[in-house]
């Protein structure tokens, strides 16, 4: 079974964000696997990004907060990291399971893995245009 190789520890910005404390990573597929996802050290996150209606049932943080920031991570890179690229198909795969590995509930997986799928092509679009401008400034 895939892992994490420390448990999240973080530190709340002014902003409402959220730091990483402690860089780690996430083994995909199994332990120890060639595989993996270096979430680094200060990485800033906002956790699962939970309409506040919902907050009542799914609130930004729980049990499944540092597969939120596996995510968060993964979106903010448009799924490119040094060794591998991942579609947004997969970086929502790699979320639910990361789910899994926390061992949130089933329902709340499904949930937070469906909503990823109907809704977070949003975030995905805006973190690749925000790559983009980066890319055209450094050229200049």
């Amino acid at each position: 079974m895939s892992s994490f190789t420390k448990p999240l520890t973080v530190t709340k910005l002014s902003s409402g964000m959220w730091e990483v404390e402690r860089g780690f990573k996430y083994y995909v597929g199994e332990e120890n696997s060639d595989e993996y996802v270096r979430v680094p050290r200060g990485f800033p996150t906002d956790f699962a990004s939970v309409p506040r209606a919902f907050w009542v049932v799914l609130p930004p943080d729980g049990q499944y907060s540092q597969a939120a920031v596996l995510h968060d991570y993964l979106y903010s890179c448009h799924g490119v990291l040094p060794k591998k690229t991942y579609t947004r198909k997969r970086c929502d795969e790699l979320f639910l399971e990361a789910m899994a590995v926390l061992e949130v509930p089933t329902w709340k997986r499904l949930i937070m893995y469906r909503a990823v799928r109907m809704f977070a092509w949003l975030g995905w679009k805006k973190h690749a245009q925000r790559i983009a401008l980066t890319s055209e400034k450094e050229k200049v």
